[in-house]
Parts: structure tokens; C-alpha cells; sequence
């Protein structure tokens, strides 16, 4: 793995995450209302989930071109949904959970696997796309084998938490 590549997964799987923790405490003052991002970055995480099916569905078929391009995809959407769940998350009051019973501790399980997830998939990702750029398709394949279902779950589990709890938002 070149330096420069180990450096840059390095920094972008430690400052992501904190990053995206500083938003619990930073809210950026804004007349636009921004409560329609949660299903436009939610539409975006199955979107990613159903690529990343393709994806894999390609590569086994062989053909790498159409896993390559997928993956490529998955990756932007990926990126564009971090984005906008920043801009949502820095200008707007997080909504808490409503539910009651059962599906309180389902919800709650969801999302701290969810989050634990999204935290681990970073570096497993960033790794394999490392190895495939590099030609290591040995490696990349058996990290991709790691990476794939997480980064499937991670994507997965993001639009059964926006379901959960989309009716209590205000």
C-alpha cells in the first residue's frame, strides 16, 4: 500500500467519525429548512444498498467492468450521503425517538449497530478500493468479502432507522 493512500485512509477513518460526532454539538444557525434531507440521504442509503447487491451480483458473474462502475457509484452516493446528512445534522435539532416497547429496543439495537458499523466499514472499504486500484486483487478480495456485507448493513440498516423514526419528526 503506497504511503500517501495509508495516510489518507488513516486521517479519513479517524476525522469521518469524529466529524460526524462534533454534530451533537454544533448547530449552524440557517433560514432554510433543511427536514426533507432525512428522506433524500435515506433514498440515497438504499439506493447504495441495491448497487452494492449489483455489484456483487456482477463480480461474481465476472463481469468486473459493470462491478467496477457499481462500486464506483456506491462510493459517491456513499460520500454525497455524508454530506448531506452533515448539512442536516449541523442545522438541525436531532429528533428523538418516540416508540414504545419492543420496537424502542429494536429501534435502539438498529441504530447502535448501525453506527458501530458505519464507524468499522470506513477503513474495511477504503482498504479494499486500495487493493483493487493497486491490481492486489487477492487482497482486495478478501477484504472486499468483510467490507461488502457491512457496508451492505450500514446502508441497509440507515433506511430502517430513517423509517423508525421518520414519525416523529416535527
Amino acid at each position: 500500500m503506497k504511503s500517501s493512500r495509508k495516510k489518507l485512509i488513516i486521517a479519513l477513518s479517524i476525522v469521518i467519525p469524529l466529524v460526524v460526532a462534533s454534530l451533537f454539538n454544533l448547530r449552524i444557525e440557517t433560514d432554510i429548512d433543511f427536514h426533507f434531507l432525512p428522506r433524500i440521504y435515506s433514498s440515497i442509503n438504499f439506493l447504495t444498498f441495491i448497487l452494492l447487491i449489483s455489484a456483487f451480483i456482477a463480480i461474481k458473474k465476472g463481469n468486473k467492468k459493470l462491478h467496477q462502475g457499481l462500486i464506483k457509484i456506491c462510493i459517491s452516493f456513499t460520500t454525497l450521503f455524508l454530506l448531506l446528512y452533515i448539512i442536516y445534522h449541523s442545522t438541525t435539532d436531532s429528533t428523538a425517538y418516540g416508540g414504545e416497547g419492543i420496537l424502542r429496543s429494536v429501534y435502539f439495537f438498529i441504530l447502535i449497530s448501525h453506527i458501530t458499523l458505519s464507524i468499522t466499514v470506513i477503513p474495511l472499504v477504503l482498504i479494499s478500493l486500495n487493493w483493487a486500484i493497486e491490481g492486489d486483487f487477492k487482497k482486495h478480495k478478501r477484504m472486499a468479502r468483510i467490507a461488502m456485507p457491512i457496508w451492505m448493513y450500514v446502508a441497509l440498516t440507515g433506511v430502517i432507522v430513517y423509517l423508525m423514526i421518520s414519525p416523529f419528526y416535527t
